[in-house]
């Protein structure tokens, strides 16, 4: 690619991007595991010990005010709480769909701005609503923005980064998430009243308007739009600091324009992914995929929240483990097949949370949890790339945009299911612990990608892994 050629795979600027970048997923990490101190387990006693009641006595020793004590959220209202945070993910959808739109027609930097924006202000905002349904539309219009930061902030990354240097950025991107997933336990801890808990949580946040002075825009988008003297006075800034040669880039980039016109495959749509039968299998095994992932994780990390008393030490613990997974998946990538990351990691997480549903809750059960959400989270890292590598250019986002809205369907239900527990004990952690070993099974229907070039057209991706089309090694790659 052209603007690697000019700026380097990895140098000084790529830091910089890097870094502004993942400073924002603290923030998605705080909003998106926000429900697990807005709405903890919390005991209560009705008069004459009856099991409802309309004014209940709420036990205030570990939390002060929640939303659940706000606006009693139990009895036949306690499927509130979850709904709280299955419209978040339902806003995260929407905004991921429309912001990434937004992105390709108005830029990454102005989609990226108006998320960072809208997310701060929503934040403060819900800390301050006196009622249920405005908490619950305005947290929804926090995940609208959350959708857009995560979708465009990863696109401005990738947009910037070599080939070569993917797989690593992609899994160090995830560390500013576990590390947020951690640091809420003492959001938490020092903060036992939801509303001072969500004002906090959206004033860390605020440095994220400096975007607005520092963010740049894309040089893939610059071009791609025809916007070639912008994209040469940035390609040139960028060059000059990362050392490399600023001589006839104008030329250059004039060329590869010319070029990209002459030869650009035909755009595809999302139905070309369901024409033809190796493609149809592949996106539908993806989706399933990226809907598990997603469901796992998410319900997982609500989970481990309640197995034990001390709720600050199980946050910590499972935002640990997701921290050594961004770790763990690097070297699993670079020695091991995609296919078969993902499945000993979907068997692991599975074997571990059926195991789960039969020990009593104890600190055992709480490691058995944080393996199970350490090894979805390996899957979350690894199925971005898969899905990259798997689907041909021309219709690579109509793929990702898909499995990406089956994650977030994941995300949405999994409240709902971390709820049994009040039913039965066992029936969570199998209902979380079933889909991973079916999902581990399916991958030995998908093709192998590792160290292939990825595909241009339509025909490539039907013909990936068949006879017809063996792996071919990129470039570089013995």
């Amino acid at each position: 690619m052209i603007i690697n050629q000019i700026t380097g795979s990895f140098k000084k600027y790529h830091w910089w991007i890097c870094f502004i970048i993942y400073v924002n997923k603290f923030g998605i990490a705080w909003h998106q595991m926000a429900i697990i101190f807005l709405a903890p387990p919390v005991a209560y006693q009705c008069p004459e010990n009856a099991t409802c009641c309309k004014d209940p006595i709420y036990d205030t020793s570990t939390f002060k005010n929640t939303i659940v004590m706000e606006w009693n959220l139990i009895c036949e209202k306690s499927w509130l709480k979850d709904l709280t945070q299955t419209l978040f993910q339902f806003g995260v959808l929407v905004g991921s769909l429309l912001f990434g739109m937004a992105s390709d027609r108005y830029g990454r930097k102005k989609a990226l701005i108006g998320s960072v924006v809208l997310e701060v202000f929503s934040g403060v905002i819900a800390s301050f609503v006196p009622d249920y349904w405005s908490f619950t539309l305005i947290r929804m219009i926090v995940g609208f923005s959350l959708g857009g930061v995560m979708v465009v902030g990863f696109v401005i990354i990738m947009e910037f980064i070599g080939n070569e240097k993917r797989a690593v950025v992609s899994a160090l991107y995830q560390v500013p998430f576990t590390l947020g997933h951690m640091s809420l336990a003492a959001f938490g801890y020092f903060l036992r009243d939801y509303k001072h808990y969500q004002l906090a949580i959206s004033l860390a946040n605020v440095y994220l308007l400096l975007y607005i002075c520092l963010l740049p825009e894309t040089p893939r988008w610059l071009l791609a739009k025809n916007k070639t003297d912008e994209a040469v006075k940035l390609l040139t800034y960028v060059a000059k600091i990362n050392n490399m040669p600023t001589e006839d880039i104008q030329s250059k980039v004039e060329m590869y324009q010319l070029e990209h016109r002459t030869n650009a495959p035909k755009k595809g749509t999302t139905i070309d992914l369901f024409r033809t039968p190796n493609l149809r299998r592949n996106i539908l095994v993806m989706s399933f995929l990226w809907f598990t992932c997603s469901y796992c994780f998410y319900g997982i990390a609500q989970y481990i929240s309640q197995l034990t008393k001390d709720i600050f030490l199980n946050v910590t613990l499972s935002g640990f483990f997701c921290l050594l997974s961004c770790f763990i998946s690097i070297p699993m990538m670079r020695y091991m097949k995609r296919r078969t990351v993902v499945v000993i990691s979907n068997a692991i997480c599975g074997i571990s949370l059926l195991l789960l549903a039969g020990i009593p809750h104890s600190l055992f059960s709480v490691m058995l949890a944080c393996i199970g959400d350490l090894f979805s989270f390996v899957v979350f890292i690894v199925v971005y790339l898969y899905c990259t590598e798997m689907f041909p250019t021309v219709v690579r986002n109509a793929a990702l945009g898909i499995s990406s809205m089956m994650a977030r369907v994941g995300s949405m239900i999994a409240p709902f299911v971390v709820a049994l527990r009040t039913y039965q004990k066992w029936a969570t952690p199998v209902a979380f612990g079933v889909l991973p070993l079916i999902a581990a099974g399916l991958c030995f229907l998908l093709p192998e990608t590792k160290n292939c070039e990825l595909l241009t057209t339509i025909e490539e991706g039907e013909a990936l892994g068949t006879p017809q089309r063996p792996p071919r090694p990129a470039d570089g790659v013995q």
